[in-house]
């Protein structure tokens, strides 16, 4: 019998939860963004903090921007359960475009 894409799915975060046990918070958290976002979005963000249960990520560009504060409620939740981390709460900000090119 095969699992279905959303059983394989749980399958996996919770897998990679596991493994991720031994590692700092930030770099719990950093490797959960990939999972609940997917990695077609997750490129577009990266987790830079953590503190007291806030995760802060940068966010390239506004649109962007819009679209992760729209999905905030699915990614904390995601990312507690991946991470296994308590977050309350996700600051995105927008990325500083370096202006030394």
């Amino acid at each position: 019998m095969f699992l279905s894409m959303d059983a394989a799915r749980d399958v996996l975060k919770n897998s990679l939860g596991r493994a991720l046990i031994g590692l700092s918070p930030a770099d719990r958290l950093s490797a959960a963004w990939v999972v609940a976002c997917v990695r077609a979005i997750a490129d577009r963000g990266e987790v830079v903090g953590y503190r007291d249960g806030i995760v802060e990520v940068a966010v390239s560009g506004r649109p962007w921007l819009e679209q992760f504060r729209a999905m905030s409620s699915e990614l904390e939740r995601e990312l507690a359960r991946i991470a296994g981390l308590p977050v309350t709460g996700i600051h995105f900000y927008e990325k500083r475009m370096s202006t030394g090119e």
